[in-house]
């Protein structure tokens, strides 16, 4: 695959579409916004597609979420690097400090997350819905109080220098059922302050988690609490072009996976030679017993390093070479795979590469794919994704 260069003489790169799927749920870590009740009709459009509707596409991530048992987990379902959700059925029961039942308590939390690609910013909805309450004789549930608390948190090692976040002006909310039933929505809008500027030396990195802890309380009980209803990875990044629009955010717990099919005539050729190498690797050049090859179950990671590069494709086309002889002057391309853009590549330690000769065409087709899977998803140095073959 070309890696969205012309290859070097005698030499292919390769590319493929991609899909991701994402995982964490809840807040994030990043920086400025605001918090507070809003109606589900007036939620501000926060993802990635811009051209829909507002509803359409709370509804359309709410419809999905609620398909994915994901969801209902601390989290959550991440559905890509843009968008998640958790989706919890919550039943309890309070009890007074002599454990005797006061009464039962169900409700559905949702948290709607969508993140930027072009701007440092993080928004989720949060949600008390279909509450339902049964109390003990002379219980009033009225009285029953329902807190969310967000809190975030900085993880300064994966960050760059001086990584800074602003959460939203109220981060808890603390009413009664009567309330949190007329207003069941609120929002809180999480930014990352940057420079202003493409930094090569630092892409402004702020790597974070944001959690969601809640309680719930009765005069005559004792309060129920869980710390950590729901959590959620974010990173914000200046990274410039090389990921795509200057700046942005994403759910760093989201699986990117580059798609391709065997039966995309476009690029057939590489589809197969990455599923070979995948999973018939004692078959493919260089040839070795117990030869395995990463990027199904085993993540590739990006590599930004253009010398480096070189390297990996100087040793894939040394084997094309050393295999099939000179193939200058002829229509075909010598296809790597790992592909050279990444750390995995076939100047990695270990010999677990394949090389093979494929039509040019195909090849420089796979490699732009494989750029825009990059851009597409925010991917940067480093960052891990998977490659997927399908029939």
């Amino acid at each position: 695959m070309t890696d969205g260069r012309p290859p070097l003489p005698g030499r292919p790169r390769r590319r493929r579409t991609a899909t991701v799927v994402l995982s964490a749920v809840l807040m994030l870590a990043a920086g400025l916004g605001t918090a507070g009740p809003v109606n589900a009709e007036t939620i501000p459009l926060v993802g990635p597609d811009a051209t829909a509707s507002v509803g359409q596409v709370e509804k359309d991530l709410r419809t999905e979420c609620a398909a994915h048992p994901e969801a209902n987990t601390r989290k959550g379902w991440v559905k890509s690097r843009f968008e998640t959700c958790v989706h919890q059925p919550v039943y309890l029961k309070l009890v007074d400090d002599k454990r005797r039942l006061r009464g039962e308590l169900w409700f559905d939390l949702w948290i709607l997350g969508f993140s930027y690609d072009g701007s440092r910013r993080v928004d989720y909805t949060s949600s008390i819905e279909n509450i339902r309450t049964k109390a003990v004789a002379g219980e009033n549930p009225t009285t029953w109080m329902i807190e969310q608390n967000f809190s975030h948190t900085i993880n300064a090692s994966a960050s760059g220098p001086n990584p800074q976040m602003t959460k939203p002006a109220v981060t808890t909310r603390s009413e009664n059922i009567a309330q949190w039933t007329t207003k069941p929505f609120w929002q809180l809008d999480y930014t990352s302050p940057d420079t202003g500027k493409v930094d090569p030396v630092n892409t402004q990195i702020v790597s974070g988690m944001i959690s969601l802890d809640m309680r719930v309380s009765s005069p005559t009980a004792v309060p129920w609490t869980d710390p950590v209803m729901a959590y959620s990875s974010v990173r914000f990044d200046y990274a410039g072009p090389t990921a795509g629009k200057h700046k942005g955010t994403v759910f760093t717990e989201a699986r990117v996976e580059l798609v391709m099919s065997l039966k995309d005539p476009a690029v057939d050729q590489s589809a197969r030679h990455i599923l070979d190498a995948q999973q018939l690797p004692e078959r493919t050049f260089p040839s070795w017993a117990g030869k395995t090859v990463p990027g199904a179950t085993e993540p590739l990671h990006r590599l930004i390093d253009k010398d480096k590069q070189k390297k990996n494709r100087e040793n894939a086309i040394a084997t094309c070479n050393d295999v099939w002889g000179d193939y200058s002057g002829t229509k075909l391309q010598c296809d790597e795979y790992p592909f050279a853009s990444t750390k995995e590549g076939a100047a990695a330690p270990g010999k677990r590469f394949s090389a093979r000769l494929i039509e040019g065409t195909d090849n420089e087709t796979g490699g732009r794919r494989l750029n825009d899977m990059f851009t597409l998803n925010r991917v940067l140095d480093g960052d891990a994704f998977y490659v997927k073959i399908t029939p």
